[in-house]
């Protein structure tokens, strides 16, 4: 995503989601026979930001909700509706100052939005179920039940005390970036605006990689500078991905990677994440008034947590700017499939898969929320892959690599 706020990243999803699903809706209709195939497929996003929905009063996972109604993408009937199993549930913590006070408040929030989606597992068992390992999928795919891999995007919270690592490991969660928009005490960001200041991991962000070979957490490349990018893929002992990213090739962006990376990454095994925030898919072209307008809705976002009410103060002075400021010029369905056929192009099936950024701002017009993205399966087939191919795409790769990191633990002492 481009700017969060403070506050609940759904606040920033708000933002960066267009009212233009209707419309999408149709184009993203699929035959019976392509929905059979991809029904058949284990489905994982490794970029789920909905625990940040989770953590806002009156809003339910259980209940359908509509993208042009409030701008969330995700919830169970669309999961089903789209024949998403599952994924990795995202921590995301905003970056802040890094003096101690910041720091423990990080901690304290991030530690709560864990326990966020624990919550969620908890009141629900029939269809949603906490996976630790690799073999855990399958299994609970099955069983006709949602998967919840956790994830932490911004090490941030973390500290200055890598043993930290743990007590989240503990949690859950198997797959952490490093930074965020801004450099942190682990790492240089990719858009940092004053440029990489540690010239790629620091050094606590290379402990923080240690300790995580040590525990099997996949390291994640995702928004983090190229250089710290060749660092993780040099220190690394287990294989690296990009969660949720995109092609330089396609578009010369600092959040996405070049082809010669992209190679280096798949040589050790890695796996690039396509993802669908339009930012990061194709310039788009200025729009000076609804960009003041957002500016001003994203000042008024500021304040820690949400109550309903805020939020529908929120949603409809979104919808006021959509209608003053259409937003002609979003990203389209084809434009993310530029991205993802291009990777594949470049690294081939093995080492490609799907990270849509869903409730961070991802999603597309002719994708707007998870219950259209079968279409994916179907362009995918389209394009010429087999069944066998987009079964990796969807799940195989990234489950590799988990297997791969839990392989890399040390037994106890």
């Amino acid at each position: 995503m481009p700017l969060r706020p403070t506050h609940p990243l759904a606040a920033a999803a708000l933002l960066a989601v267009s009212a233009t699903a209707s419309a999408g809706a149709k184009e993203g209709i699929v035959p019976p026979t392509v929905m059979a195939i991809h029904d058949r497929l284990l489905t994982l996003d490794t970029h789920l930001d909905t625990p940040a929905s989770l953590a806002n009063e009156g809003w339910s996972i259980e209940e359908e909700h509509d993208v042009d109604a409030d701008f969330t993408q995700v919830d169970l009937p669309r999961m089903k509706k789209g024949g998403l199993d599952g994924g990795f549930w995202a921590i995301y913590t905003p970056q802040g100052p890094l003096d101690s006070a910041s720091l423990e408040k990080a901690t304290n929030f991030a530690i709560m939005r864990g326990v966020v989606i624990r919550e969620m597992i908890a009141a629900d068992p029939a269809n949603f179920v906490l996976a630790t390992r690799a073999g855990d999928a399958a299994r609970i795919a099955a069983e006709g039940k949602r998967i919840v891999y956790m994830s932490m995007e911004n090490a941030y919270p973390l500290g200055d005390d890598v043993s930290l690592v743990q007590t989240f490991h503990d949690m859950g969660v198997r797959l952490i970036g490093f930074a965020h928009f801004a450099n942190n005490q682990f790492a240089d960001s990719a858009t940092d605006p004053a440029g990489g200041h540690w010239g790629g991991l620091s050094p606590l962000g290379i402990q923080l990689l240690a300790e995580m070979n040590r525990l099997g957490i996949v390291p994640d490349a995702s928004h983090s500078s190229d250089k710290t990018f060749d660092d993780l893929l040099r220190l690394s002992k287990a294989p690296i991905i990009l969660s949720h990213s995109g092609c330089k090739a396609i578009y010369d962006h600092p959040r996405n990677i070049d082809d010669d990376r992209l190679r280096a990454l798949a040589a050790k095994g890695g796996v690039i994440q396509i993802n669908s925030f339009g930012s990061y898919l194709r310039a788009a072209a200025p729009n000076p008034e609804r960009q003041k307008a957002m500016r001003a809705l994203f000042a008024s976002m500021r304040e820690e947590g949400m109550t309903k009410a805020q939020r529908d103060t929120l949603i409809a002075q979104r919808r006021e700017i959509d209608r003053l400021y259409p937003d002609t010029g979003r990203p389209s369905f084809d434009d993310f499939m530029k991205h993802l056929l291009h990777a594949l192009e470049v690294v081939g099936p093995d080492h490609v898969g799907i990270g849509l950024d869903w409730d961070g701002g991802g999603g597309v017009a002719g994708m707007e929320d998870v219950a259209r993205i079968p279409r994916i399966t179907k362009a995918l087939l389209d394009a010429g892959y087999k069944e066998e191919d987009i079964a990796k795409i969807w799940s195989g790769n990234i489950l590799r690599v988990l297997a791969a990191n839990e392989a890399m633990v040390m037994p106890a002492r």
